[in-house]
């Protein structure tokens, strides 16, 4: 099923606050993935913009198609590893396409093409993570909830694991849910996107190696992961395909206000299920990165926070209301990163 791209904005997330907000795009379901950056209700494409921009503002010393390929590259993972010098140049090309009026960029959008309405285009996740290292245990609320609910396994801090890259989604995806779940569930997280090369990182080098943040919810499958967990296991319950939404965006550290203050949101048919805060985080964000650089990590890579409290199965009296059914509609916000919306749908029979 192919949706076209809804409205990223949100309780928490709104147009033309000096935000850039990068995405992978396409045009159609044919159409190669491309990066782009959003502009109100637009979005510009990357590294066509860039060009414009280098032909009309940027001098004669940056002239040419090369310089663009290299500091706004189509592919997202490229964008990342070309480091600041290519991220400063995209602060110029966001600048001066968000100094302009929307219609002016409707003009641009007829006129050149390389602008388009978020609505026309499909938002796929911003990158697909080289590896995804999940924590959990850092909101010491959703710790707390689990204990309360007789959660028969513990949750203290710095629990992690691995998972699968292959589960990622983008916006307006579908979560599969398999026949063999009965208790599907949802935790809102932030993501964390690393930036550069690092291994047993100082905290200040951890937090320079943080590129971005994007929003991300850690589908599992309850019933798979108790019985895996009566063996130290967590593997299938969390990593099924479609188990990983991320996006909308993918926002740059340098443009996140703070990112200890960030207002979480995940609704259900558009009823709040989880709501919470950056703030209620155990520990600090570059303490994630810091603790978990003993495994090298790549620009690209993506390390999460753990969720926040309100998931299903924690649910009290009785959760199994709250479970993830065929037809829900998920809307997952984190202030200023967007609002990320994922389908619930029956996965195909085999």
């Amino acid at each position: 099923m192919i949706f076209m791209a809804s409205t990223i904005y949100g309780k928490y997330t709104s147009k033309n606050d000096g935000v850039l907000r990068l995405v992978t795009y396409s045009r159609d379901r044919l159409g190669v993935c491309r990066t782009g950056f959003v502009v109100g209700d637009h979005i510009v494409d990357l590294n066509l913009g860039s060009r414009h921009f280098v032909e009309n503002k940027g001098g004669k010393d940056l002239k040419g198609t090369c310089y663009s390929d290299a500091h706004a590259p189509t592919d997202m993972h490229k964008l990342i590893q070309a480091g600041p010098h290519a991220m400063d140049h995209v602060d110029e090309v966001f600048k001066h396409f968000s100094g302009m009026s929307e219609s002016d960029l409707e003009k641009l959008a007829e006129k050149e093409g390389f602008v388009v309405k978020i609505s026309d285009v499909i938002l796929h996740a911003p990158l697909r993570p080289g590896k995804i290292i999940h924590t959990a245990g850092n909101f010491r609320e959703h710790a707390k909830e689990g204990t309360a609910a007789d959660w028969p396994f513990p949750i203290p801090e710095w629990i992690s694991f691995l998972k699968n890259p292959d589960s990622v989604i983008g916006h307006d995806k579908v979560i599969e849910k398999p026949s063999f779940t009965k208790k599907l569930d949802h935790e809102l997280e932030v993501a964390i996107i690393i930036g550069k090369k690092l291994k047993n990182a100082r905290l200040d080098e951890a937090k320079e190696g943080i590129f971005g943040f994007t929003v991300f919810n850690d589908v599992t499958a309850r019933d798979l992961q108790k019985e895996e967990m009566k063996n130290g296991l967590l593997n299938l319950g969390k990593n099924l395909d479609t188990f990983a939404p991320l996006g909308p965006t993918l926002v740059p550290y340098r443009y996140v206000k703070d990112p200890h203050n960030m207002t979480m949101e995940l609704r259900v048919n558009d009823d709040p299920r989880q709501m919470g805060s950056t703030n209620k985080l155990s520990v600090k964000l570059e303490q994630i990165v810091e603790r978990y650089s003993w495994v090298t990590l790549n620009p690209g890579d993506m390390i999460s926070t753990g969720t926040i409290s309100g998931v299903a199965a924690f649910r009290k009296p009785d959760p199994e209301p709250f479970f993830l059914k065929d037809g829900d509609f998920l809307d997952c916000e984190v202030e200023g990163l967007g609002k990320l919306r994922s389908y619930v749908k029956d996965a195909p029979s085999r």
